[in-house]
């Protein structure tokens, strides 16, 4: 089976590892400030804040923002459910905002027109979850545009795009945002096997996600609330959360950043040559828009269902038997039985229903070879029946 995402794990990546089992800290040592020193020098942000999963990351974030009861936070359909649930961790109520249907992240246009009724209505959101989809960036200059005129936050959802660009500058740099959240899950571009982070460049939000994410306790004598009563002393001044990243996940991903330029640089190369061997197969190959350098965590193709006889199910399931493990990013969140309770109905977002019914996420990762894309292609023809 050619799975549709892999981990590259590298001996120095195994030695960084087992550096760490053989040094005095497993949990809170100097790894963890190393891997965010990395990723912030990276991107060109001022502070880092790593987690044991972007699941986490966004949770700080939107309790950072000041998110909770009474508030909205608004996303897109096409996304893992974390990026809507943070903010229903938070007491908000969460609303969507459709896809763009050629680049498959938040439509602006759709998020302007919602934004006007919103404020004719009294229902504005505080917050803002554009996701960077298969690691396309949104259009983040738009959006923010749209946040100063309407006076909401904004989250950057770049769990699926570490390495990418938006207008040249490196996403998480913060350029339009007040926070970018990075996952690095194994099928992720670098790995700490779960791990997330909150970049931002605001100091007092950096300050209150490096609380939250660790019971809301403090040892900093400035933060306390009365003199400490002696070097062992700590004081929880908030209710915080056990969301630490441990030694060993920052070692790993302290390795796996030497290599993260040429993850993303081959994913490209695969990624332009599955657009040319699947030219002339009916499938709509991924439009990238010029503003944008991708961070390829995925590449989704959609199925031209008028031009082919089998349907959407069988040509998945021909591709599972013949040994590609394609996958589908996403169920629509708001169709999931949850939202379904909140009275969200499948026919709201248009768009995003169309890209569910049509969408296959074929096999992409660091270490694939030709000969496994020319399979992975092969096969797809067979299952197209072309």
């Amino acid at each position: 089976m050619i799975p549709y995402g892999r981990q590259d794990i590298t001996q120095a990546d195994i030695d960084a590892v087992v550096a760490v089992l053989q040094s005095d800290f497993l949990t809170q040592g100097p790894q963890v400030p190393e891997f965010e020193k990395r990723v912030a020098h990276h991107v060109g942000a001022n502070h880092a804040i790593a987690v044991n999963s972007a699941t986490s990351a966004l949770h700080i974030a939107c309790l950072a923002l000041g998110l909770g009861p009474g508030d909205y936070l608004w996303t897109t359909p096409i996304t893992f459910v974390a990026s809507a649930n943070c903010g229903l961790y938070c007491g908000a109520q969460v609303d969507f905002v459709d896809i763009d249907p050629k680049t498959y992240t938040l439509c602006p246009l759709a998020l302007a027109r919602k934004l006007e009724l919103a404020e004719r209505e009294g229902r504005l959101p505080k917050v803002l979850v554009p996701v960077h989809m298969c690691g396309q960036p949104c259009d983040m200059q738009a959006i923010h545009e749209l946040a100063l005129r309407y006076g909401f936050k904004v989250i950057e959802d770049a769990s699926h795009a570490i390495g990418g660009k938006y207008n040249n500058h490196p996403i998480g740099s913060g350029r339009y945002s007040d926070i970018t959240v990075f996952s690095f899950h194994p099928v992720k571009i670098i790995t700490t096997a779960e791990g997330g982070m909150a970049l931002t460049n605001d100091a007092d939000l950096a300050a209150r996600m490096s609380l939250l994410r660790s019971h809301g306790i403090t040892r900093d004598p400035q933060a306390m609330t009365h003199a400490a009563d002696g070097p062992w002393y700590y004081q929880q001044v908030d209710l915080g959360f056990n969301y630490r990243m441990t030694e060993l996940q920052a070692a790993l991903g302290v390795s796996q950043m030497n290599r993260l330029d040429d993850y993303v640089a081959r994913r490209h190369e695969l990624a332009v040559r599955y657009d040319q061997l699947l030219a002339d197969l009916p499938v709509k190959t991924p439009w990238q828009h010029a503003d944008g350098y991708s961070g390829w965590h995925l590449y989704v193709i959609r199925l031209q269902l008028d031009k082919i006889a089998p349907s959407h199910r069988q040509v998945f399931d021909s591709l599972r038997e013949q040994g590609i493990g394609v996958n589908l990013h996403y169920i629509p969140v708001h169709t999931q039985p949850y939202y379904a309770r909140l009275g969200f109905q499948p026919e709201a977002y248009p768009e995003s229903q169309r890209f569910y019914a049509e969408a296959i996420s074929l096999p992409l990762f660091h270490t694939m070879t030709e000969a496994q894309q020319d399979q992975v292609v092969v096969a797809l023809a067979r299952a197209l029946k072309v």
